[in-house]
Formats: C-alpha cells, structure tokens, sequence
C-alpha cells in the first residue's frame, strides 16, 4: 500500500488551525469524492482507496495518507494538492 506522510509547523491559534484544516478536508470531499469525520482534534478522511489522518497538536499539523494500489497512481497529484494547501492556509 503507497502513502504519504506531510508535516508543517503552525503558530496559528487552535481555532483557526481546526478552521484550515476543515477546509482542507471539505475540499478534499470536493475534489476526491472521500468522506470526512472529526475524533477531537483529528480528521479522518475516506474513501476508495484513500486512508488518511489531518492532526494538529505542539505547533506541528501532521497529515498521514494510505492509498489503494489504483489511487496510489494518484500520489503524486494528491500530495502537491495537500501541500499547497497547507502553504496557502497554514502559518
């Protein structure tokens, strides 16, 4: 099974890092077709294929992607979406 793993540190406050990250997780929906549910200050997200975890905690956002051997051909495209997002959103 492929995957990712992206860090970024944050000094944004506990709400708006949350705010960012539901951002992240509704556009995924939107573009992916995956599905998201909060566990306290985690996100997990899934769909076909596509296994992954959005947490934020010590400054540090740290999301964790588990792909299925079709959406693995996807990594690439997946992971510089996520990592703009975070260069767009995150600080």
């Amino acid at each position: 099974m492929a995957g990712f793993r992206l860090t970024k540190p944050y000094t944004m406050s506990k709400e708006d890092i949350r705010e960012a990250a539901e951002g992240l997780a509704k556009s995924l929906e939107r573009e992916h077709g995956v599905r998201s549910r909060w566990e306290g200050d985690m996100v997990k997200i899934k769909g076909a294929g596509v296994d992954g975890k959005l947490s934020f905690h010590d400054g540090l956002i740290d999301v964790s992607v588990r792909l299925g051997m079709l959406a693995s051909m996807f990594q690439p495209v997946l992971k510089a979406e996520i990592q703009r997002y975070l260069d767009e959103h995150i600080s």
